[in-house]
């Protein structure tokens, strides 16, 4: 097996795939262009959804690259072994092309072969989906890794909760099988298997067979055209390859621990807690970094990408001054994180000091809700009976204040007081539901659950954009958007709120588009066409060498992947109903399209 740094595990698998007729294409951004109901990228199909749902890619139907992701509805795992809440996904993508056929026997030959990565073929565990009411058994993939000389032992058939994938509750899907490696750790039991979490079998790629269609609230249906979607997690096969313990002993955070090393004075395997900090830290400022310096800019908020870089600023923050960490360490760490991966991704570099300054301004803002917090433990701390500090108002300190247990704690018995801890963690494991609860809901839908509505409203936000353009400044850019069924919402570059004038003017602007019943079309051309076609674009963003632009007359020009609707007459009316602040220097417009009758 060979020992390879990550620089070397992605030249090696784009170098594969290319070989295999495969174009590479750049990371997209982490902030979803075509799936605006989502806050993150959290995996590579994500920027790919238009074409898996049967567009034409400009680059063609066989594609690999390595996406920058972003999840955190495992945020309080990380710490562990493997939980990150950035990450790099490896993949290839048939786009109508190839099938189980050819995919399966690439993954074990990229795998196993010595000219490859060359991991020991025993250690190697698959799983294939079992079948259901809905699909059948995938026998197929079974008795293709049998004949890529895979022991049947090593294969197993599990349900939909693990091998079917689908992009939320709606869209292109179908089975998929999955590949694990033996960690060489004990079996938890008799029964233990890739599903289990004992850490015995480490997943490190998925490939999905996207042969279905599922409705919304209608039958599952065969596909047109059948996809591959495939995913190799970097982090973690750099820990298969390299033999670590976790995904933190590689080279991914070696600079990074060892800058926090110096910080804070300690080090990293002092004690579990102390690993424990150490990881949590460098998660969470690594991927602070990449948000802060991604081409469509997130910034600290009360609200989506910006209330998801605040919360891990924050819990860094906290876990800094449990390691003895001085002020203004955070942006220290990042430069570090600019370092390693600014020749991978370019934007970190150009970004350098934007991301430092929000990391120490943020710390600012911290230190002073902090101070709030004591103020609030100096007012209730001689309120409690029996001297102890309970449950609820311990996690009132955490949740409000950013107290650590471990602080209240600290300072309760500075105070002669105790705190009732295991009604702290009721409190936290009850917000942590209802916290997961909520976060299914935003996090289920999709593109992928595109309606003629939702295409009508994204078609809408490139009249907004090209409207507030003209009526504000022409150095106006989109900052994010996020649309359902009912609604648009999209985020733009302003210093100052909008004037009722000014947005009555953009109001009207757009209506004149749809009114002008514009057929909307697509060209594909090369990103310096595009430019000189007048396109608007984020041009600082890595673009593949060839794009699409969609055009609507003279309104809009704009690179895109779509989807969209055919004519601008189909919109309907379009209302703006609320402006307001999204961040700073971001404003927020909220609008609706009122159907013809």
């Amino acid at each position: 097996m060979k020992t390879l740094t990550m620089a070397e595990l992605r030249k090696l698998f784009l170098q594969f795939f290319s070989e295999k007729g495969h174009t590479v294409i750049p990371s997209a951004s982490l902030i979803p262009e075509n799936d605006p109901t989502v806050l993150f990228t959290t995996a590579g199909m994500h920027p790919l959804v238009p074409y898996l749902m049967g567009e034409a890619h400009p680059a063609g139907t066989r594609l690999t690259d390595v996406q920058k992701c972003v999840r955190t509805g495992d945020i309080d795992e990380v710490g562990d072994a493997s939980h990150l809440t950035f990450f790099e996904m490896l993949g290839n993508w048939s786009l109508g092309d190839y099938f189980k056929h050819e995919s399966i026997a690439w993954s074990w030959e990229f795998l196993t072969d010595e000219k490859w990565l060359g991991i020991d073929k025993d250690r190697l565990y698959f799983t294939c989906f079992e079948g259901n009411e809905n699909a059948p058994r995938d026998t197929y993939s079974h008795d293709r890794w049998v004949e890529m000389g895979v022991d049947p032992s090593h294969i197993f058939y599990l349900g939909a909760k693990h091998n079917w994938w689908i992009p939320g509750t709606s869209g292109p899907c179908g089975p998929d099988t999955e590949i694990f490696f033996d960690t060489g750790k004990e079996k938890c039991c008799e029964s233990c298997d890739p599903s289990c979490s004992c850490g015995k079998y480490l997943e490190i790629w998925n490939n999905v067979f996207m042969e279905y269609f599922q409705p919304v609230n209608e039958p599952l249906r065969p596909l047109a055209k059948r996809n591959v979607d495939t995913g190799m997690g970097l982090e973690r096969t750099i820990a298969t390859l390299q033999g670590a313990e976790s995904v933190y002993d590689t080279d991914a955070f070696t600079n990074i621990l060892a800058k926090i090393s110096e910080l804070s004075g300690k080090n990293y395997r002092d004690n579990a807690e102390t690993i424990r900090a150490f990881r949590i830290v460098a998660d969470h400022i690594r991927t602070s970094t990449f948000m802060l310096g991604d081409p469509r800019g997130v910034t600290p908020s009360n609200v989506d990408q910006g209330y998801i870089l605040r919360r891990l600023i924050r819990r860094a923050l906290r876990y800094a001054m449990q390691l003895g960490m001085p002020e203004n360490s955070l942006g220290k760490i990042a430069e570090v994180v600019i370092e390693d991966y600014g020749n991978v991704y370019p934007e970190l570099e150009e970004n350098r000091k934007h991301i430092v300054m929000e990391l120490d301004a943020e710390e600012a803002r911290f230190q002073r809700t902090l101070t709030n917090g004591m103020r609030e433990f100096e007012r209730i701390k001689g309120k409690f009976e029996n001297g102890v500090i309970d449950g609820k108002n311990a996690f009132r300190l955490f949740d409000t204040f950013g107290f650590p247990i471990e602080f209240t704690e600290e300072m309760a018995h500075e105070n002669g007081l105790t705190v009732d801890v295991d009604g702290f963690h009721a409190a936290f494991e009850e917000h942590q539901q209802k916290s997961k609860a909520g976060a299914e809901q935003k996090f289920k839908g999709g593109l992928a659950e595109a309606t003629d509505e939702t295409a009508k409203l994204h078609t809408a936000t490139h009249l907004l954009q090209a409207a507030l353009r003209k009526v504000l400044d022409d150095t106006v850019s989109q900052k994010g958007s996020n649309i359902t069924a009912e609604r648009l919402r999209f985020d733009f570059s302003f210093p100052r709120k909008v004037t009722p004038e000014e947005l009555k003017q953009v109001e009207e602007l757009v209506q004149q588009a749809i009114d002008a019943h514009v057929d909307i079309t697509c060209e594909e051309m090369t990103v310096p066409e595009a430019r000189a076609k007048g396109a608007i674009g984020l041009f600082g963003d890595k673009y593949g060498e060839r794009v699409k632009v969609y055009t609507m007359g003279d309104y809009s020009c704009e690179i895109c992947g779509g989807p969209h609707a055919a004519n601008t007459g189909d919109l309907g009316t379009f209302k703006i109903k609320k402006e307001e602040a999204s961040s700073a220097g971001v404003r927020r417009i909220k609008a609706v399209l009122i159907p013809k009758e």
